[in-house]
């Protein structure tokens, strides 16, 4: 009994060593991406699951292409299956954007057989991603502040206390929005600033509570970013 081993597809046929080929260097690749995000990952929010997502990812894009071929109508159905999938966990980085789309590629290249395109891509975008890594390309070393102050909503208008205080101790600074919480009793006042050099974030703290009438003051610190 002889074992047909060629699979064939409306876009042509393709043997069961094209399959495993595929499959073997988007998984190869992949598993590269993979390391190099987590050699360049620096911030708090690393993820293990993200990370072999993106191995996983790479594959079944590859499978996805050999699987669709040039066929149009596969193509389409393949769409309106994948519509149903909710994805709810939000991206906690840009870069992981950029990683994600990147396995993508990879795998589009394998499963349609650019087998020398995906390797050249994948070292050259990865080489890349090591040398801005490397030699902290386009790195802002400015250390910013949010400063968020309650004050009271009696009609009276805090701001430009608060401001005198900020002119005080930061370098600069800009209002950047005006909330109105607990039921319309306080109002939030949040700005962005850069601290003046001595000047701790306790020291602003301490002289903003003295004219909020003991409402809170929160300083938050970050390098190039701070997200409220």
């Amino acid at each position: 009994m002889n074992l047909d081993l060629n699979l064939t597809d409306l876009s042509g046929t393709f043997s069961v060593l094209d399959v495993t080929a595929a499959l073997s260097l988007a998984f190869v690749l992949s598993c590269s991406i993979a390391w190099v995000y987590r050699m360049t990952h620096r911030n708090v929010s690393y993820s293990q699951s993200y990370v072999q997502t993106l191995i996983v990812l790479g594959m079944i894009i590859t499978l996805i292409m050999l699987v669709v071929g040039s066929n149009i109508a596969r193509a389409f159905a393949l769409v309106g299956a994948l519509s149903v999938v909710r994805f709810r966990n939000a991206i906690k980085e840009t870069r992981d954007v950029g990683f994600i789309f990147l396995v993508m590629g990879i795998g589009m290249a394998c499963g349609t057989r650019f087998y020398l395109l995906a390797v050249i891509a994948d070292v050259t975008i990865l080489l890349a991603t090591v040398l801005m890594h490397r030699f902290n390309w386009f790195h802002l070393d400015v250390q910013r502040q949010i400063v968020k102050v309650q004050v009271p909503a009696d009609g009276e208008d805090h701001a430009p206390a608060v401001e005198d205080v900020l002119v005080r101790h930061t370098d600069e600074f800009e209002l950047v929005s005006t909330e109105s919480i607990r039921g319309g009793s306080l109002l939030e006042l949040f700005y962005t600033a850069r601290l003046k050099r001595g000047v701790k974030p306790g020291d602003l703290i301490a002289a903003l509570r003295g004219l909020n009438a003991g409402q809170r003051v929160s300083v938050l610190t970050g390098y190039d970013q701070t997200d409220m």
